[in-house]
């Protein structure tokens, strides 16, 4: 068998790619070719871009499979002008331009976190992980788009795989700009549903239901699930939550969750849940990598770990259901 470095030096390399996309959508460089393909010339007076590196710049995007290019004209793949435009609902890059601000800078110090357990953000020295970006509106409007744009294929497929018909409402616990609820309410229209974040949260998740023609049938409730007691509903939804928290705050969650929930209501949790065997979701595994720089003690887990804090809290008939990509949901019946 042949063996090559080649795996090696692309993975080891990979941050050249990942800046070259997330540097694009920094530049609304996708929303504009949307409006308007272009050929370089335009395009550089358009994007302000100098002329040394424009050409590079495009044709790497169109060597990375992100643009197109036809007789000299460059346009979006059917791909990111779904994806990528900001002027389309279907848009997914808030969690990019999220990375490019904040993460693609923090992970560089994933040798030290690995080295010392210590978060590398906002929250390094044990500070809470969510206060700097609450506080600031620009910043916690960036947060909530990414959380929507990281989540949006998983929250399509909860609205469509989960047995909605047996239910007549649910919450969202953390519920950020309120995608979740909003997909879920989209697709199942006997369903009331609920937000549950914090108060600063409310103004942007009303502003997003209402643009999606649900304000009759979906609202907030502003709270912390650290101090209050969880909304009632049929079900109970965490939806890229429980990772963010270490293990006690894990198994509180779902204790409330218990506590909250009627007989024969649902919770459901799912995040890019790791594989049991722990060697096949590297996604999942880097995520948890990513909750080390991110929090002081979140952690992503195997199905069979929020199976066994289920069973712990008094959930029974708990089963794993793969929804889309990396992404998983386990559901656990009171």
């Amino acid at each position: 068998m042949d063996i090559s470095p080649d795996r090696i030096l692309q993975t080891g390399l990979a941050f050249w790619n990942a800046k070259t996309l997330l540097s694009a959508v920094e530049m609304e460089i996708f929303t504009e070719l949307a409006k308007h393909p272009g050929d370089l010339a335009t395009l550089q007076g358009r994007l302000g871009m100098h002329p040394r590196g424009a050409r590079d710049f495009l044709d790497a995007l169109v060597a990375l499979g992100f643009l197109q290019r036809i007789d000299g004209v460059y346009s979006n793949t059917p791909e990111t002008s779904l994806f990528l435009d900001k002027a389309k609902p279907s848009y997914i890059g808030g969690i990019l331009e999220m990375a490019n601000h904040r993460l693609y800078p923090f992970w560089g110090g994933l040798t030290a976190a690995v080295r010392t357990g210590e978060s590398q953000n906002e929250s390094k020295g044990g500070h809470d992980p969510f206060a700097a970006i609450y506080a600031d509106p620009a910043r916690l409007r960036e947060f909530l788009r990414a959380m929507s744009g990281v989540s949006r294929g998983a929250n399509m497929a909860i609205a469509q795989k989960f047995p909605w018909s047996q239910y007549q409402s649910c919450a969202d616990i953390g519920t950020a700009q309120g995608d979740l609820v909003t997909q879920i309410a989209l697709a199942n229209p006997h369903l009331k549903g609920l937000g549950f974040d914090l108060p600063e949260v409310g103004p942007v998740f009303e502003d997003y239901v209402a643009a999606n023609g649900l304000a009759s049938r979906v609202s907030f409730a502003g709270g912390s699930f650290f101090t209050d007691a969880l909304p009632q509903a049929d079900v109970l939804l965490f939806g890229h939550i429980l990772h963010d928290w270490d293990l006690d705050t894990k198994r509180m969650l779902l204790r409330k969750a218990h506590a909250a929930l009627p007989p024969g209501g649902a919770v459901v949790v799912y995040d890019a849940i790791i594989d049991d065997d722990r060697s096949q979701n590297a996604f999942g595994l880097l995520m948890s990598l990513n909750m080390l720089i991110e929090t002081p003690g979140g952690f992503d887990y195997t199905g069979a770990d929020c199976i066994g804090w289920m069973l712990e809290a008094g959930f029974k008939d708990c089963r794993v259901e793969h929804l889309v990509g990396p992404d998983s949901m386990v559901i656990g019946i009171k």
